[in-house]
């Protein structure tokens, strides 16, 4: 059994996606959102960052849409609610030092749990935050996880066109 999923990141990108840890189906997979039931895919492409939906196998092809795929602890659970608050203080430079690293214009928090234990925060936003991260803008995304039923499809697709339109605000066409 597989005990990480790769990152799919490069240097300069406009977005990278942070998910909180790889899922189990995931890891063992050996591909980002795999699961039937995660809307990720359907909702980058429907959201204006894919002209088409990229298949969870093909998740590599991403970056020739100028966006990254990454987590904040690297070790996969069935459930996120399986990871401690010591396990993100844990990965948290690390983290840091990644995204310094790779240097994306905004780094997207897809959900709220990992970016609140990095920000010591808990009155977290939707959206755009004020405080960067590792040199980069963050995005604070609704989780397109199939257990995520508090957000509609169309809801999920509103809020990732947004951060859409902010990268691509002011960019050259690749």
């Amino acid at each position: 059994m597989a005990d990480r999923l790769p990152d799919i990141i490069a240097k300069g990108l406009a977005v990278i996606f942070c998910g909180i840890n790889p899922g189990m189906t995931a890891a063992v997979a050996g591909h980002h959102f795999v699961s039937r039931s995660n809307r990720f895919w359907r909702v980058i492409h429907l959201s204006g960052f894919t002209p088409e939906e990229i298949l969870p196998e093909n998740d590599r092809t991403i970056l020739q849409h100028r966006c990254g795929l990454t987590t904040v602890v690297e070790r996969p659970t069935a459930r996120a609610e399986e990871l401690s608050a010591k396990e993100f203080a844990a990965a948290a430079a690390k983290f840091e030092r990644k995204i310094t690293r790779y240097a994306p214009r905004f780094v997207a928090f897809l959900g709220k749990a990992a970016y609140s234990v990095l920000s010591d925060r808990r009155d977290i936003a939707w959206g755009s935050q004020t405080a960067a991260f590792g040199g980069a803008a963050v995005w604070v995304l609704p989780n397109p996880s199939g257990r995520n039923r508090a957000f509609s499809l169309d809801q999920l697709v509103g809020a990732y066109r947004e951060l859409y339109q902010a990268a691509n605000r002011n960019q050259a066409p690749t």
